[in-house]
């Protein structure tokens, strides 16, 4: 099936945690390209949405934004832990007490216990973070990862029958170029044919019959493009082939593509006649326009 590399897809989901929206679009390009922007709870999670990508997309160059906008009742706050600081004032006053006993105090010079807020903030356990559920987060972020890609896969799959036919359409109007070219062959041959005769007569030169004939197929056998046509058909056969199958076919198109134009390039280097010449202007025209179609295809 023929899908197209240009896409955009958005979805949204909330929980306790916030609001969480994944916005994911992708351009032509040679080779699969994943970018992503993630927030930084769910930074660990970028290794695996990369090795879920493959899966679902072979080319193009994607990138990924993953917004996180937490809710009031998520935003982390700073909770202290009553016990522990309970404790550690116990702790501070018991070593206050025995400090005063062995006459420290005033040996020091000091005369009241003094206990910095900071510090005893610091000592661990006296805060905690009570951040949201980091595990139920990156199960929404991956979920919501996995159905926005699978909505980029539906856009690029209706854009790509649209593809499908144009790249047709065109195909169809190159075999109408070809079935002309074909039909003018014997004209052509006979039009080669007179033009050496009347070059002989301008000359009023005299050859015999077998010389002429010898000469004349020399002439037609330069010219000659039935191969060319042969081949330009063989390419069109090939392209409505893949175009049919169900695996991704945008690089063998592409090779497709440098087939033709060579084809028409070598057709157009036999024409010694200004309708040929015209058909094959047309040929690259045509060509050309196709190439821009399959460089869309994934």
């Amino acid at each position: 099936m023929i899908h197209s590399m240009t896409g955009f897809a958005r979805r949204e989901t909330s929980g306790p945690w916030g609001q969480l929206t994944c916005e994911v679009r992708s351009v032509n390009h040679r080779y699969l390209e994943p970018g992503f922007r993630l927030p930084e709870e769910l930074r660990g999670l970028e290794g695996e949405l990369r090795q879920t990508l493959p899966k679902l997309l072979r080319r193009g160059k994607v990138d990924c934004t993953v917004h996180l906008r937490a809710t009031r009742e998520a935003e982390r706050e700073l909770q202290v832990d009553e016990a522990t600081l309970a404790r550690v004032l116990e702790r501070v006053a018991d070593i206050a007490d025995r400090a005063s006993g062995a006459g420290l105090s005033t040996a020091l010079g000091i005369t009241k216990v003094q206990i910095n807020p900071m510090d005893v903030l610091r000592w661990p356990g006296v805060l905690q973070d009570s951040a949201p559920d980091n595990d139920a987060l990156t199960a929404a972020a991956r979920a919501l990862f996995t159905d926005s890609v699978r909505e980029l896969v539906a856009m690029r799959a209706r854009e790509g029958e649209r593809l499908r036919d144009l790249v047709l359409q065109r195909c169809e109007a190159l075999v109408g170029l070809i079935d002309a070219a074909r039909t003018q062959l014997p004209e052509l041959r006979d039009r080669a044919r007179q033009r050496l005769q009347t070059r002989l007569v301008e000359l009023g030169a005299t050859v015999d019959a077998t010389r002429f004939e010898q000469e004349v197929a020399l002439l037609l056998q330069r010219a000659d493009v039935d191969e060319e046509l042969d081949r330009l058909d063989a390419h069109l056969a090939e392209i409505r082939r893949v175009l049919d199958g169900e695996e991704a076919g945008g690089r063998r198109l592409d090779f497709l593509m440098q087939e033709l134009h060579r084809e028409a390039n070598t057709f157009s280097s036999k024409s010694q006649e200004l309708d040929s010449t015209r058909l094959a202007v047309d040929m690259k025209v045509l060509i050309e326009q196709l190439r821009e179609q399959v460089q869309n295809i994934e």
